[in-house]
């Protein structure tokens, strides 16, 4: 069993982002939650949140059935670039320089120990 969880229009830039994903693929649920809680990065309340969002729909999906969260592990995690805002900042002799504000988008799939061998690095 798998389910999946999007997060769209996040507020971090991607490169960002994908120090934090790149941390916790292919972990178990519980060991990515607890590695995020250690990681300085602001990045890491979305992820968290699209984790446990992840986990809620699986088990809203299979109601019928006895889930344990501990046997769930994140089977796929990225980021995706979303769009940008561009804004202008004054500079000297009347002119304006732009820049970016970056968004990602993050995709989160979490599945149970027996779809797939299950490694927890």
């Amino acid at each position: 069993m798998e389910a999946r969880a999007v997060r769209k229009y996040i507020r971090s830039s991607p490169r960002k982002m994908r120090r934090v994903v790149n941390a916790i693929r292919g972990h178990s649920v519980p060991n990515a939650l607890e590695a995020l809680h250690f990681l300085p990065q602001a990045a890491t309340r979305p992820v968290e949140l699209a984790i446990r969002s992840a986990v809620h729909n699986l088990m809203d999906r299979n109601y019928d059935e006895r889930i344990d969260e501990s046997d769930l592990f994140i089977q796929n995690i990225h980021v995706d670039e979303g769009p940008r805002l561009r804004r202008f900042r004054p500079a000297a002799r009347g002119r304006a320089h732009p820049y970016r504000k970056r968004m990602s988008h993050l995709t989160v799939v979490v599945a149970t120990a027996t779809d797939e061998e299950y490694r927890d690095e």
